[in-house]
């Protein structure tokens, strides 16, 4: 138990100082991004150790209690955002956006009980795993939209163009956001057909409008839309932000915020 939690602490200071050096970075214009990147690498790997010493000790996997949710989310979320700023130049400098974002999930997630929880039966089926698992592909795509959004954003209302000199121009950032919001899409989709045949599993019905399903489809249609206004209309580079904003909010808040205040059979479990 100690490990586990030490090892969960020295991931977050990793990542805290990965997402320091990362604004610092954006606001001094200097390239830190090798260091950001070995940071976020060894938080990744000590939030491995630590996820896999909970699901040994309690011999299941982190999807049951806030604490779990927020922790699993976190590591693919940072695990999504690290191959893409390993592998694309121009995501890079969304690490001064999308990493304090995530401080919040730390923070949240380090001031939530720890507590075990108990393992509903509508839990065992395959098809909960692949509902997560395109669920977290989705929010990780949303998330990367997000970081180039904000700079975007920043470019526009908090600082002048010249710290923003050496970034991608306003035009490469919204062009690779559209592009991971329409990996988002697809990866909804089909997260939404995992989770109706999870569902008749579960229930015996693929689909009943409980809240969690509804604002679900309600995050699927705002995707929907802000890819249709994006395509059809000349949207600003600050409008298009604004759009993938909204969609990661309520994403979040489907994730994060309605399971756990829901009567339905969604509701999360806390022991």
């Amino acid at each position: 138990m100690e490990q586990e939690q030490l090892s969960l602490w020295l991931a977050v200071v990793s990542y805290v100082i990965a997402g320091m050096l990362a604004i610092f970075g954006v606001v001094f214009a200097k390239k830190y991004e090798k260091s950001i990147l070995f940071f976020m690498c060894v938080g990744l790997v000590l939030h491995a150790v630590a996820l896999g010493l909970r699901w040994i000790r309690l011999e299941h996997g982190p999807y049951l209690t806030m604490f779990e949710i927020l922790s699993s989310n976190l590591f693919t979320l940072m695990l999504f955002f690290i191959i893409f700023y390993w592998r694309y130049k121009p995501v890079r400098p969304s690490a001064a956006v999308v990493l304090p974002i995530l401080f919040i999930m730390m923070a949240w997630m380090m001031f939530t009980p720890h507590d075990a929880g108990m393992i509903p039966a509508s839990f065992d089926t395959i098809w909960l795993w692949v509902h997560i698992g395109f669920g977290k592909v989705f929010m990780g795509s949303v998330l990367v939209a997000v970081g180039m959004g904000g700079i975007i954003v920043l470019r526009k209302y908090l600082w002048t163009e010249k710290k923003f000199a050496n970034l991608p121009s306003n035009e490469r950032l919204d062009d690779l956001a559209f592009r991971f919001m329409a990996v988002a899409l697809i990866f909804d989709s089909l997260m939404l057909i995992a989770g109706a045949l999870w569902a008749h599993d579960a229930w015996g019905r693929y689909w009943g409008w409980d809240p969690l399903e509804t604002w679900a489809f309600i995050t699927w249609l705002v995707l929907v839309i802000t890819l249709h206004l994006r395509s059809t209309l000349k949207l600003s580079y600050v409008q298009g932000a604004y759009l993938i904003f909204a969609v990661f909010a309520l994403g979040f808040l489907t994730f994060y915020g309605v399971p756990f205040i829901s009567d339905a059979p969604h509701q999360g479990t806390f022991g």
